[in-house]
């Protein structure tokens, strides 16, 4: 088995964590480890926080690094919501439609994206960002049995952030990676013109 030689780079070895965490994260929810798996968890999300912070400092951005960090992104939070349902079944049943709706938010843009490119977008807004940071600080809270509300409130943020990347899709003639907003993509295509 070869690997590309870009995953190689500080940043996609970040994110290659991040999906190394995924089976792990399973099996330790499969056993009833609360405690370590939150602790695996943190660490993948500090690997999210810090890969594209990582590929910006060192000029390894690249179209691979994005695609690589958005299969990371899915897989992540299927894992999270599949060990939510073992861990805690109270709090995924009490709060399964906001489940529902993050989940919906992460794959719905994804599936359009596929549908109009033939291939998977990794647009990384500054929206999808934000709503990343407010479900990961939430599920924290969430799960350790504090007030449901911040992962509520994260939710709409992720429909939020699902709307604008299915209005780039929708509005973009090509695919592209790591764009900032609609607002960018709108005013770029005027530019064109």
């Amino acid at each position: 088995m070869t690997f590309p030689p870009e995953l190689f780079t500080i940043p996609n070895l970040l994110t290659a964590f991040r999906m190394l965490c995924v089976p792990i994260l399973l099996l330790l929810a499969w056993q009833g480890y609360e405690a370590v798996f939150m602790g695996v968890l943190a660490a993948a999300f500090l690997s999210d926080a810090f890969d594209g912070l990582a590929a910006r400092l060192t000029g390894q951005v690249s179209q691979f690094g994005a695609r690589l960090d958005s299969w990371a992104d899915v897989s992540l939070f299927v894992t999270i919501t599949i060990s939510a349902w073992w861990l805690w079944p109270g709090i995924f049943h009490s709060e399964a439609v906001y489940i529902v709706v993050v989940m919906a938010s992460y794959l719905l843009p994804a599936i359009v994206g596929y549908l109009k490119f033939r291939d998977f977008t990794s647009y990384h807004t500054w929206i999808v960002k934000c709503a990343v940071g407010a479900i990961g600080v939430s599920l924290y809270v969430f799960f350790l049995g504090g007030p449901v509300w911040p992962f509520r409130w994260a939710a709409a943020l992720c429909v939020l952030a699902a709307i604008e990347e299915i209005a780039i899709t929708a509005v973009s003639k090509e695919l592209h990676s790591d764009v900032r907003s609609l607002w960018d993509v709108l005013r770029h295509l005027s530019e064109k013109k």
